[in-house]
């Protein structure tokens, strides 16, 4: 069968590509029989060509084409020229830069500039530091019950060097249930009264901190009433002095303790059951050496001599036993004193200080139990805490105010010359020399 003819007639097409009519032309679509002519290639030298008669490595220089004209080269007759450009032999190709060698390179990446870098991490890391103390400053200054005035303290004697805190635990069972109670063997009295009481002095010579019996014969002097603002004349009448906070409260107490002491009171801390216990536990317990075995069915106490870690509940039933203690009162204040100033010894420390998951419970604890009077700051209280630090540790000095024996009506008796020169020494910021068993 016979081939369709379309394919028998494309040589027939003009300037078709069969070998039978291409004859001897050269090049694509030349009519003409001898070869085309070099084309004009514009091309762009980038860079300083080699020296002359140079090329890569020492080859003498090729010819070169620029705008369809040899340089270094030659032309045959017809016209074409065999050279090349010697900007190509150097390697610079598009934008290739010369590294002294003749062959294209990329720019080198800057090296990382670390002092950069490590300046704004730290400004980075300082900023945030002061924007979360900031805070956390505000917070905790929002957290303080600022509920005693002393300015409501009439015949106050005159301030000395170093700073007076009046730490105060009370019986206030306000706040807690039924359940709470029975745990923690408070009972249910009403109202509030001073379990302890003591004098913390910080001046240039270390902490001082000094208990205040509560079987102390104290005077009630004239004063002010706290909420009715009525002024008592003092009528020498002697009592216990946690009687004088049963009567009319934190002024009432200042007020006695100055008028017998004759030592200005600068910070009034006031702390509750509940509070104690609360601060005890957010610090995960305190280890403290017990000198004796105790147990006591009134405080909740059972205790075996020796080192142990006390939870808040623990804690507490050491700090109130009394009756199971031979020297009553007094071998108690020694066993508070010993207390606090292990939890404050605890409370701080760097692994509680910065460590966001203790610090923030343990102040939230302590701030919401705390009672303090209205000018007392975070610094004050901060000053406190290193304060008693600084008992513990055996920077300071830890006394019960000198006793000399039973007072008439059974109230254990101040010594008046010893306490007469303490006071003088805590007035002048001087080392206490002075003792109290």
């Amino acid at each position: 069968m016979a081939m369709p003819c379309t394919l028998g007639r494309m040589n027939d097409w003009p300037q078709a590509w069969s070998d039978d009519n291409r004859g001897n032309r050269y090049g694509r679509g030349s009519a003409s029989a001898q070869p085309e002519g070099a084309r004009v290639m514009r091309q762009v030298r980038r860079g300083q060509a080699a020296p002359p008669g140079q090329g890569y490595g020492g080859v003498p220089q090729q010819p070169s084409y620029v705008n369809g004209q040899g340089h270094g080269g030659y032309h045959n007759d017809s016209g074409y020229d065999d050279g090349y450009d010697s900007g190509y032999n150097t390697g610079q190709v598009y934008g290739g830069g010369d590294d002294g060698g003749g062959r294209g390179t990329r720019e080198p990446r800057p090296a990382p500039n670390w002092r950069r870098r490590i300046k704004v991490t730290s400004i980075t890391l300082v900023t945030l530091l002061l924007v979360t103390t900031v805070a956390t400053y505000f917070w905790a200054d929002g957290k303080l019950n600022r509920e005693v005035d002393l300015s409501k303290v009439i015949e106050r004697p005159e301030a000395g060097e170093g700073t007076n805190y009046l730490i105060v635990g009370s019986d206030s069972r306000a706040g807690m249930s039924a359940e709470e109670k029975k745990k923690l063997h408070t009972g249910s009295a009403e109202g509030k009264r001073t379990d302890s009481m003591m004098i913390l002095h910080t001046g240039s010579n270390g902490p001082t901190l000094i208990s205040l019996p509560r079987d102390s014969n104290v005077t009630i002097p004239s004063f002010k009433g706290s909420d009715s603002g009525k002024l008592y004349q003092g009528t020498g009448r002697q009592v216990k002095l946690n009687a004088a906070y049963a009567e009319d409260g934190p002024e009432l107490l200042v007020r006695t303790v100055e008028a017998n002491t004759g030592l200005h009171i600068d910070h009034y801390v006031e702390i509750g059951f509940a509070g104690f216990a609360n601060i005890v536990d957010s610090v995960g317990g305190v280890e403290i050496d017990i000198p004796q075995d105790i147990k006591d069915s009134k405080s909740g106490a059972d205790f075996k001599k020796g080192k142990q870690t006390l939870n808040g509940e623990e804690a507490l039933a050491f700090v109130r036993t009394r009756y199971a203690l031979a020297g009553s009162d007094l071998d108690r204040t020694k066993n508070q004193q010993k207390f606090l100033s292990a939890l404050a010894n605890q409370v701080a420390t760097p692994g509680t200080v910065l460590n966001p998951f203790k610090l923030y419970p343990t102040m939230g604890a302590g701030l919401d139990s705390l009672i303090v009077d209205k000018d007392m700051g975070l610094y004050d209280l901060a000053s406190m805490f290193w304060a008693m630090k600084g008992v513990s540790s055996g920077e300071g000095k830890s006394m019960n105010m000198p006793i000399s024996g039973n007072s008439a009506n059974g109230n254990l008796q101040w010594d008046t010359a010893k306490v007469k020169t303490l006071v003088e020494q805590l007035k002048n910021d001087e080392t206490v020399t002075v003792s109290g068993k």
